[in-house]
């Protein structure tokens, strides 16, 4: 009776078809433990037929940048409590190198510990002011009233306006000059009065040649503070400050016509894919009988204008200074420019500015450096920046030493030293 019992109560356990049983008797109690055949969750062989969407649509149309320098698109609001200051800047992208410094977060597990972190310099020579621009409203947007340009102008300026410098007669800004001397320039004030009286927004014409917006006290003010600005060298360090979170706008590095795999990053197709794999597999429907402007193509990869925000200012150099790479725990007598020099631009004699991470562009490239449009309020922007260290070694050759006199203690007299001096 016992027996037909158990019988009946083994014929009450059920499983699936898939599975295989597997039965074990520990201390009287039977157990039963499936084991699947055909587990859902092993690798298929076959590609799957739903993915997410590849790639933003943010940044259409991706096409080449209509200029080679970045526009400054937005400038920060401005505030007539405070002082006339200018808004942005210009530059040039040398390089990227390396600095050591302890982390001033409280909260963060690497807190007063020191961190490695890549930092970005860009060359910043002084700029010229040679033009003042008044804007007026309108219900369309800001409209320019008039342009005061200074009394002397440089060639640089002048073949911003010329096709080919070459063959031209180089006779522009000619009759304007005499504005300036003709009945004491009467002509340019009452120029610079038109803009004080009916102009709302004041920028500057500058030579690469861009306009820079003035921020801070009244139209009047601002009139003032461009003026006196003509012909006059603008540093770097009279616009940005130490620990500023500023913004880099530029153009991308250009990668020419690429295919949709490394475009828009979609996946590869099997390996036995008829007529190529780095390609979509379905490019739309039958209807609507047309390619849909969301679906992945080929086309121009990089060289787009873009805006990289939020990066924050670790240094700014004087770049007449022979220790503008120094810290307080290294005072080693050495410049921010790399044992050879910076790969593909070289040295750098100007003032510079010593950002975080990487910006866009290539080396050369000139990039528009803007103060932020925000008002920041978070520990990692209001945090101070010391550094301890600055890598300057060589970014092409091999060693870590910082400067040709380590490197000559190091390694002693070499056999080329003195066939050079022989």
């Amino acid at each position: 009776m016992a027996r037909a019992s158990t019988a009946s109560h083994t014929n009450l356990l059920a499983y699936p078809n898939c599975y295989r049983s597997s039965f074990s008797c520990r201390g009287g109690l039977l157990t039963f433990f499936p084991t699947p055949t055909n587990p859902t969750s092993a690798i298929m062989s076959h590609r799957k037929f739903e993915a997410p969407r590849h790639g933003s649509l943010a940044f259409l149309p991706r096409k080449r940048a209509a200029r080679h320098r970045g526009k400054v698109k937005s400038f920060p609001k401005d505030d007539p409590k405070k002082p006339v200051h200018l808004t942005a800047a210009m530059g040039y992208k040398a390089g990227m190198t390396t600095i050591v410094r302890d982390l001033d977060r409280p909260g963060a597990k690497a807190h007063k510990k020191e961190v490695v972190e890549a930092v970005t310099i860009i060359d910043t020579p002084p700029m010229i002011v040679v033009g003042l621009v008044g804007y007026i409203e309108t219900p369309r947007g800001l409209r320019s009233l008039t342009t005061v340009w200074a009394e002397h102008l440089s060639d640089e300026v002048k073949r911003r306006f010329y096709k080919n410098w070459y063959k031209s007669k180089k006779k522009a800004f000619t009759k304007y000059a005499k504005k300036h001397s003709d009945n004491s320039g009467s002509s340019i004030t009452r120029e610079l009065e038109r803009i004080k009286k009916y102009c709302t927004v004041v920028r500057q014409k500058k030579a690469h040649l861009m306009e820079i917006q003035l921020n801070g006290g009244s139209v009047a003010d601002k009139v003032e503070f461009g003026t006196a600005l003509f012909e006059k060298p603008v540093g770097i360090d009279s616009i940005f400050e130490q620990d500023e979170m500023i913004d880099v706008i530029a153009v991308t590095k250009g990668h020419g016509y690429s295919g949709v795999t490394a475009r828009w990053g979609t996946k590869k197709l099997p390996r036995k894919t008829h007529k190529g794999l780095r390609k979509v597999a379905c490019i739309g429907a039958w209807h609507p009988s047309h390619v849909q402007w969301t679906v992945a193509r080929a086309g121009q990869m990089g060289y787009h204008h873009r805006t990289s925000v939020n990066h924050k200012v670790y240094r700014i150099g004087k770049g007449d200074a022979d220790d503008n790479a120094a810290t307080e725990l290294d005072i080693t007598k050495k410049t921010i420019t790399p044992m050879g020099g910076f790969v593909r631009y070289g040295e750098i004699n100007n003032d510079f500015v010593m950002v975080k991470g990487s910006v866009p562009g290539v080396k050369k490239r000139v990039m528009t450096l803007r103060k932020s449009m925000f008002i920041h309020t978070s520990r990692r922007a209001l945090e101070k920046v010391e550094l301890k260290w600055i890598d300057t070694s060589s970014e092409f050759g091999h060693g870590a030493f910082q400067t040709p006199a380590e490197k000559k203690a190091f390694q002693g007299t070499l056999k080329k030293d003195l066939v050079a001096s022989a």
